[in-house]
């Protein structure tokens, strides 16, 4: 075996513990943090797979078993991000027609609490002119910096904290029986109620920002799948127009955003349209999606767009969706949960021993006024 050979089997090796990681349950962070660079983990087993081109001969059956376990993860890592590339199926129909009153547009910004450059975030609400602004990890600073809004945007719900989950909500639209919650952590909370929009619909919408796995936040996923899957399996789509928006901490390919996907019935229209990687901003080959907008199908895709650089370590989303009941026939559906996955996502909520067993969304408790 030459040297190339062995430096070459010992990457094969090591590009497929990633695949190996994401088939198991573990939730340590650093099992749970391969769910993330798959785009970037694809490239690397294609390097690795184009160079046995050139040093294996093939007269060797453990450089065949070594190719055929590349190709398989290969082929795995490409299974989980394919639906988000643009030869993929829409989920989401796009909107054809124009209805201002029935449209709702969204900006969503992790501004990055010691970002100072709240003028650039504010220079693009001026020039997007959302009608809800979300922002995340804001605190008492970014509250005053971004108070300018307020002429524009006078429903507001503000929830200043210094330890990187504040979270500040400034919408056009009216609001109604907004309620913070804490679901899971005491010092993490999301935003619960309903948007009116100027047609008169009632939208109910859901704000998180659960804790990510990582070695300086939280050993494992435990709390943030459970705070996104009590979500998933309380919501009610038969009932409601629903919209689910924020930092998930979470990659739209991973297990336990697939299974809220299933859970809830939600939609997700970057399906068929690009992974808008939206963190991290100052690293342009690590980058992944985090920040997302979930909806019910009553609605159909007008515009969606990472934006420009606001000084986070995020890149702002936007969205505009139509509400459109007659889109509930047409658009595509979400796959549903079968009894085991019911099981994992109640054994993980179980786990991470939650504040609220259930969201009680009709609960006149911490409802706000704005």
């Amino acid at each position: 075996m030459t040297i190339g050979e062995i430096i070459l089997l010992f990457f094969s090796v090591l590009m497929c513990i990633p695949t190996l990681a994401s088939l198991t349950r573990f939730d340590q962070w650093w099992i749970r943090g391969f769910d993330f660079p798959r785009i970037q983990i694809s490239f690397l087993i294609i390097c690795v797979i184009t160079s046995s081109a050139f040093f294996y001969d093939f007269e060797k059956t453990w450089q065949f078993i070594a190719v055929g376990a590349l190709s398989l993860s290969l082929l795995y890592q490409f299974k989980k991000i394919f639906p988000y590339t643009y030869i993929s199926r829409k989920q989401v129909l796009a909107f054809k027609g124009s209805d201002p009153q029935a449209t709702i547009s969204i900006l969503v910004s992790n501004v990055l609490t010691p970002n100072k450059r709240s003028d650039k975030l504010i220079s693009l609400v001026n020039e997007k002119k959302p009608d809800i602004l979300l922002t995340l990890e804001s605190d008492k600073r970014w509250e005053d910096e971004l108070s300018v809004l307020e002429k524009d945007y006078k429903n507001t719900v503000k929830i200043p904290k210094d330890n990187l989950y504040g979270m500040h909500l400034y919408s056009k639209l009216e609001l109604k029986e907004v309620k913070v919650r804490y679901l899971v952590q005491e010092d993490i909370p999301s935003i619960h109620g309903f948007v009116i929009l100027r047609n008169g619909k009632k939208v109910r919408f859901h704000c998180l920002h659960p804790m990510p796995p990582s070695p300086t936040e939280s050993d494992t996923s435990t709390n943030r799948d459970a705070e996104l899957l009590m979500l998933g399996r309380d919501v009610d789509v038969e009932k409601d127009s629903i919209l689910v928006f924020g930092d998930l901490n979470d990659v739209a390919w991973s297990r336990t955003t697939r299974l809220f996907q299933k859970l809830s019935g939600l939609m997700d229209p970057r399906i068929g349209r690009g992974f808008f990687n939206t963190f991290h901003s100052k690293y342009f080959l690590l980058r992944w999606p985090l920040d997302h907008v979930f909806h019910t199908k009553d609605f159909t895709l007008v515009d969606i767009a990472r934006e420009k650089n606001v000084g986070s370590d995020h890149f702002p989303m936007y969205i505009k969706l139509n509400y459109e009941p007659s889109a509930e026939v047409i658009n595509e559906d979400t796959d549903e949960a079968d009894e085991e996955e019911k099981e994992w996502a109640e054994e993980k909520i179980k786990n991470a021993d939650p504040i609220r067993q259930r969201l009680d969304l009709n609960s006149p408790q911490n409802r706000l006024t704005t």
